[in-house]
């Protein structure tokens, strides 16, 4: 009988006092995805929940660059790892200890540190965890469901040709694996697309449309205006990950 690694079970108990936990995904790069997970996690805690922001797209991270958050110190650690506030949000990343230095690993060393990210950091007072995972459908991607209970994913998609069949295939994936899709939110699109159907064809909640943003580049760092700017396209997600809370 193989015996479960010790730093999933140490992170399982970390974890379970969490009511919600969104790892938020996406078939291919480029989509959006970490302003996507930023914003969503800076909006709840701006609407008085406890919120955690885990950034496990290590081999690129940005959600520090998106955030403004200074990476220069560790954070502090008292039985583990206990994440700063970043606009009102517990933020964790493999930046505070990497900085912006890349990390080239490959295969069985990519899922230790998520094994290890996992297993040393404490959320307390957090009620909600978004997780910004790598893009793809590498085992890199998928092995982070099998590491955090119950978790509800999200899929970031656009409406482009040469993404649709990619993130067909990542809802196939999840739904053959069992797991629970949260919904899907068609980012760069000025009004519902080729995804909305692609949503209603598997039976997964469509969670509404962004447009281009044409002044985003001017909002990274900015946590605050960006989310002031995104929040009118992130009512029905938010009001779904806030269903799950209470």
């Amino acid at each position: 009988m193989t015996m479960m690694d010790p730093r999933l079970l140490a992170a399982k108990e970390k974890l379970s006092e969490i009511k919600v936990i969104v790892p938020v995904m996406s078939s291919k790069g480029g989509v959006g995805k970490t302003v996507i997970a930023g914003s969503l996690a800076v909006l709840l805690a701006r609407s008085g929940i406890g919120t955690g922001l885990l950034d496990l797209d290590f081999t690129n991270p940005g959600l520090h660059v998106l955030l403004g958050a200074d990476i220069s110190s560790w954070p502090e650690e008292e039985k583990g790892v206990v994440p700063p506030r970043v606009a009102g949000v517990r933020f964790m990343t493999t930046a505070y200890y990497s900085g912006d230095e890349p990390l080239p690993l490959r295969g069985k060393y990519v899922d230790e540190v998520f094994k290890e990210i996992l297993c040393i950091t404490r959320w307390p007072g957090v009620k909600a965890l978004i997780i910004d995972t790598p893009p793809g459908i590498r085992d890199e991607a998928l092995d982070i469901l099998t590491y955090i209970p119950s978790p509800r994913p999200l899929i970031v998609g656009t409406p482009s040709p040469l993404a649709i069949k990619s993130v067909e295939k990542l809802v196939r994936i999840l739904i053959d694996l069992g797991h629970d899709i949260i919904g899907l939110i068609e980012n760069m699109a000025s009004e519902p697309g080729p995804l909305k159907q692609l949503a209603e064809k598997y039976g997964v909640e469509y969670l509404g449309n962004i447009p281009y943003i044409s002044n985003m580049d001017l909002l990274i760092g900015k946590p605050y205006e960006l989310v002031d700017a995104i929040e009118p396209y992130l009512k029905v997600a938010l009001d779904r990950i806030r269903s799950l809370i209470h």
